[in-house]
């Protein structure tokens, strides 16, 4: 019933700020335009479509916030307008009072404000979808004064996330039983690890340790600025941080301006992206405009900072290893390991055809190779991929989507940065580096030396095992010597029987044939 009630509120918001019109009016069609203007009657659609659809997904809450986030960096697949109007969720999101946030503060860690912080701004500097930030001064236990940011979670966020994740959840079992195609995109397994990753950017505890994993995988590359925490004045619902400095990475002009060498910029995104994921197996997912910013600081000019660790992506080994030689068979354009790999996988039936999936994903992909990015129409090869993946009943892997969506973020970045980044020679020459560890004599090196304490605490009780080997050796013949003469007494045994079974039916049949003579003698 409840799932009912927000599905019926949906519905109304989006006819009070006309999205029904939004998309009927995008149709060529006379009559749907003419559709369009009878449904318009009585209604107030006089501000820009694009303005009225960022307010409606501020009103239906942080799910669709997020929604219109992933929505704004992919200005190649909306018009401008739209665009512009999207880009203003990524943290420019109504905030909530700050007597609420001052007293979130003080009932986490039991104290006045005024025992915290030397100074706390009142004013939130930023405000997002799931929490909001005020710049204040904290003194440290060695009395230092330090800068810091106070990210405090919004309030009654859990209740809202789980009725919309209600309604997600039916539409997808829905969605699920209608036809043997839905059950192949996994439609409730999809759902399923956005509750479980917007579960996780509830508890800002977790983003905190989130962000001190990322900020020691990060600390040789001295490519990107990650926060230090306060670990003293973390909470589930409050964490403190220290204060960056920096420009955001949506203000091209004033980096420019600035001096910031965008194509560098641009190049040093990819390979913080593919080191995360290669190398480390833990991304920053939540990669908009809004959570990157540049530093102008002469000590740290030009280097990324990261922001907003809410969600953040893992992956296997064998995730890794996967992937990478997708991505690897893709740059040389070996399309038949790709179509190897995605049967090996079992993303596609075993009995798939490598020569046929090879020329499918060849004819899909080639056209694209040699491109400058803002040539490249990922929409268009989306959509020619979804229509291969659905002849060839390929299988969406939920476990992935987190990828997938931080890939679109990483793309949309770069076609601001430099629109003639060639992604793929920039990527390649990584990965082909990141195979050649994996598998090459560094690889062997590395393994040896983790396992080397495990080997020498083995290697004292060699002597030991090895007897107890041989013995159980020894056991194990004399065991098969007793099993040999079982199985003799067995054979000896059947035939015994046989012989009395073959015997008694003898015996029946001569009483029979001598019953038999004996009537012929009477008659």
């Amino acid at each position: 019933m409840r799932q009912l009630a927000r599905g019926a509120y949906i519905s109304w918001i989006a006819l009070r700020y006309g999205l029904d019109e939004l998309v009927l009016s995008s149709f060529r069609q006379p009559w749907l335009r003419g559709l369009t203007r009878v449904l318009s009657v009585g209604r107030d659609l006089s501000a820009p479509r694009g303005q009225r659809l960022r307010e409606a997904l501020e009103k239906l809450g942080p799910l669709f916030v997020k929604f219109g986030q992933v929505l704004s960096t992919r200005r190649d697949l909306l018009p401008p307008d739209i665009a512009d109007e999207l880009a203003r969720l990524q943290d420019r999101v109504p905030p909530f009072p700050s007597k609420i946030a001052v007293e979130t503060i003080e009932r986490a860690f039991r104290k006045p404000l005024d025992e915290i912080f030397i100074q706390f701004d009142r004013t939130p500097i930023a405000s997002a979808s799931i929490a909001q930030v005020h710049f204040a001064v904290l003194r440290t236990r060695k009395g230092e004064q330090r800068e810091v940011a106070v990210k405090v979670l919004r309030p009654g966020m859990l209740a809202t996330i789980e009725n919309d994740l209600a309604l997600m959840r039916m539409l997808a079992g829905w969605v699920q039983r209608a036809s043997n195609e839905a059950k192949r995109l996994k439609p409730l397994e999809v759902v399923g690890e956005f509750d479980k990753y917007l579960h996780d950017e509830l508890d800002l505890l977790r983003e905190a340790s989130s962000a001190a994993q990322l900020r020691r995988n990060m600390v040789d590359l001295d490519l990107v600025l990650i926060p230090e925490m306060f670990w003293d004045y973390c909470a589930p619902d409050v964490i403190v941080m220290e204060r960056m400095n920096g420009v955001p990475i949506g203000q091209t002009a004033r980096l420019r301006e600035a001096g910031v060498d965008m194509h560098r910029l641009a190049r040093d995104g990819v390979t913080i992206f593919f080191t995360q994921v290669f190398r480390d197996g833990f991304f920053h997912a939540d990669m908009h405009p809004g959570n990157i910013q540049v530093s102008l600081d002469p000590a740290t000019f030009g280097r990324y900072i990261s922001l907003d660790f809410g969600i953040v992506g893992t992956l296997t080994e064998f995730d890794k290893e996967y992937l990478a030689q997708n991505f690897t068979a893709f740059f040389r354009r070996d399309y038949k390991r790709v179509a190897e790999l995605h049967i090996e996988s079992g993303w596609v039936p075993a009995s798939t055809r490598v020569d046929e999936l090879e020329a499918a994903i060849r004819a899909v992909c080639e056209p694209y190779f040699d491109r400058p990015l803002k040539e490249i129409s990922l929409g268009m090869v989306l959509m020619r991929l979804f229509q291969t993946s659905r002849r060839f009943h390929v299988e969406i892997q939920p476990q992935l989507v987190l990828l997938q969506k931080t890939l679109l973020n990483i793309e949309g970045l770069g076609r601001e940065l430099d629109p003639d980044l060639d992604l793929w020679a920039t990527a390649k020459p990584f990965l082909e580096k990141w195979m050649m560890q994996q598998i090459g004599p560094q690889a062997l090196l590395r393994q040896l030396r983790d396992e080397a304490p495990r080997y020498a605490k083995l290697l004292p009780e060699m002597p030991r095992l090895l007897v107890d080997y041989l013995r159980r050796g020894g056991a194990s013949v004399q065991h098969d010597r007793q099993l040999q003469q079982l199985l003799a007494e067995q054979r000896r045994t059947n035939r015994l029987l046989q012989a009395i079974i073959y015997g008694g039916i003898g015996l029946a049949l001569g009483l029979l044939a001598m019953q038999l003579w004996v009537r012929v003698q009477l008659f």
